[in-house]
């Protein structure tokens, strides 16, 4: 639709051009502190949907789509409105929970073992454990599903989180489907009656009513409106009757449950007398997936503005951070932790540098001058990174895309023409800052993130294919591809913390579906496996498999170091693919897996 709209309020609506730039700034740097007398150690809740765009908010203009208590808690709050994002979802994560560049801590795709953050980053959930806050995680985490990398391994107090980067993706519990799910519960599977949506938000509202005295930082990532798109009828079928489409129309419907949750969630917190010390953040992670534009060019993926704008409201009513006002100060998912921080009377880790910027001087004064800094997005979804792909450089006004292309958003906010050659001058000096940034950003993209096993105390460990280092089409990332028996392999990455001797068992389908080696399940394809290979540490093994056998186990005598670790499952045909699943554990005497 022709159109770019910001709403100030519920009914109203304000041209995006209002909101596209500040003037001419220049590179990032950290605001100044600035004094301010508010209650301390108040409570964080960070709301976060996935694929939900600038658009698919009625408070924002959304022709179809109605969303009350949304509208109320942006009516309420302090609004982000020129706040960006990364335009997938495992790196705004890593963005976000660390305040730096996620090309800098690994995370630059969503599968493929580039959505694992580095070991090294220290986590938003570790700054306010450290601080002696409760922390909890509940829906989706997508920055490591193994040792080291899990949320409990990064800070989270109480987790409560589905398996890879969305409910029926390779790393999930076998058979999710939004409804009635089994989750990870600290680590452990726990069934889940219900829908998706109410599990993570009846579990925020225990979490946090449950605290008493003790602050909390309460994250609560939801999957929805990711697909697959599974939702009750009731909530589809009002937008199929609109002439939506069945993807649409599910999309919007999961936006419309979600509200609902939002809005008791809300209430709980009135009633629990939390809600004036409590910072509520409410946001998405990239731009639309299947809903509204509002006009902006591109969506989920982008690295136009539809790609990477997003919504942001904060709202704190005991420190004034309320009456519905708008801040038009270019932020990003970068500035919230250091914001947070500022805010919490946390203090910063200086071995971890930020690469954002604390917004408390706008939260503070809307009017405060803007900040000199340019933003840099980018959309990898690759093994090793390149210069310049899917990437724009965001400065005041003008939008940098692809290290050719200009765009001046006070005048073509639909990003529709191209004006660098008129502005030689700003493409030198925004070219300038992005060749700085990548220079910082790639000193470590030839480093893996590896899975480790062995460590003191882990148990044993589930690599899934979905963490395979390979081309984007060797890797069976979701359950679907895996019933359907797709064809590919690839490598994980694995560090072995101790020298021993270790469990290997090979698997073509999880454990907890209790499939054998040629069997089906679910109605899923039959492979006539009759022998399974493994490779680690210059040592390889084979093992003939039967077709009562659930796995093919290998032990095999490790060094300590980082290791690749391969396997094959080879048909009576003679054609090969990659174990979708391989299970691992050091061991001391028979087998324990």
């Amino acid at each position: 639709m022709d159109r770019i709209r910001q709403a100030s309020d519920k009914h109203s609506r304000r041209s995006f051009l209002q909101h596209s730039g500040l003037g001419l700034v220049a590179l990032a740097a950290w605001s100044t502190p600035r004094a301010h007398s508010v209650p301390s150690r108040p409570n964080v809740l960070l709301i976060m949907t996935d694929d939900q765009g600038y658009g698919d908010l009625s408070c924002l203009g959304n022709p179809v789509l109605q969303t009350p208590h949304l509208d109320e808690l942006h009516r309420q709050s302090l609004r982000l409105t020129n706040f960006h994002v990364s335009p997938t979802c495992a790196p705004t994560r890593a963005s976000l929970m660390t305040g730096r560049y996620n090309n800098r801590t690994g995370v630059w795709h969503t599968i493929m073992g580039r959505s694992i953050l580095r070991r090294d980053e220290i986590t938003m959930a570790d700054y306010f454990k450290k601080a002696g806050y409760q922390t909890g995680i509940f829906g989706k985490w997508h920055l490591g599903d193994t040792y080291p990398y899990r949320p409990e391994d990064r800070g989270f107090d109480e987790v409560l989180v589905h398996g890879g980067g969305g409910v029926g993706q390779t790393p999930d519990y076998w058979g999710n489907n939004y409804h009635d799910d089994t989750y990870f519960h600290n680590g452990t599977p726990k069934a889940c009656p219900g829908y998706c949506t109410d599990v993570w938000f009846d579990a925020a509202r225990k979490f946090m009513t449950q605290q008493g005295e003790t602050p909390f930082f309460c994250y609560l990532p939801t999957n929805v409106p990711h697909g697959p798109f599974l939702v009750a009828d009731k909530y589809k079928k009002p937008f199929e009757e609109k002439g939506l489409k069945e993807g649409q129309a599910a999309f919007y419907g999961m936006l419309t449950h979600f509200d609902e949750c939002v809005g008791r969630l809300m209430k709980a917190l009135d009633d629990a007398h939390l809600a004036d010390n409590t910072i509520v953040i409410f946001m998405t992670d990239n731009g639309t997936a299947a809903g509204d534009k509002a006009g902006m060019r591109g969506t989920k993926g982008s690295e136009y503005e539809g790609g990477h704008r997003v919504p942001c409201f904060i709202r704190w009513p005991d420190g004034k951070w309320t009456g519905g006002k708008d801040i038009p100060e270019l932020s990003a998912h970068i500035d919230l932790l250091p914001t947070l921080l500022e805010t919490c009377g946390i203090d910063q880790d200086t071995s971890m540098p930020f690469d954002g910027i604390s917004l408390v001087p706008w939260l503070q004064d809307a009017t405060h001058p803007a900040a000199a800094r340019a933003i840099v997005v980018d959309s990898q979804r690759i093994d090793h990174p390149e210069k310049w792909r899917k990437s724009a450089v965001l400065e005041g006004r003008w939008r940098l895309v692809n290290g050719k292309e200009l765009y001046d958003l006070d005048t073509d906010p639909a990003q529709k023409h191209d004006v660098a050659s008129n502005h030689p001058d700003i493409v030198t000096r925004l070219t300038a800052h992005y060749d700085g940034w990548w220079t910082s950003t790639s000193a470590r993209f030839d480093e893996y993130c590896p899975l480790v096993i062995g460590a003191a105390g882990q148990g044993v460990s589930h690599l899934t294919c979905h963490d395979w280092h390979a081309p984007i089409k060797q890797v069976p990332w979701n359950q679907p591809y895996v019933r359907d028996g797709r064809p590919g392999q690839g490598f994980w990455v694995v560090e072995v913390e101790q020298e021993g001797t270790y469990q290997f068992d090979l698997r073509r389908w999880p454990v907890e579906s209790d499939g054998t080696m040629r069997g089906s399940v679910d109605g899923g394809k039959a492979l006539e496996i009759t022998e399974a290979r493994v490779h680690i540490a210059g040592l390889s093994e084979s093992a003939p498999v039967s077709a009562t056998d659930r796995s093919a186990t290998f032990r095999l005598n490790l060094p300590k170091g980082q290791h690749r670790l391969q396997s094959t499952l080879v048909e009576a045909d003679g054609s090969e693919r990659g174990a979708y699943y391989v299970s691992i554990a050091k061991v001391d005497g028979p087998p324990q897996i």
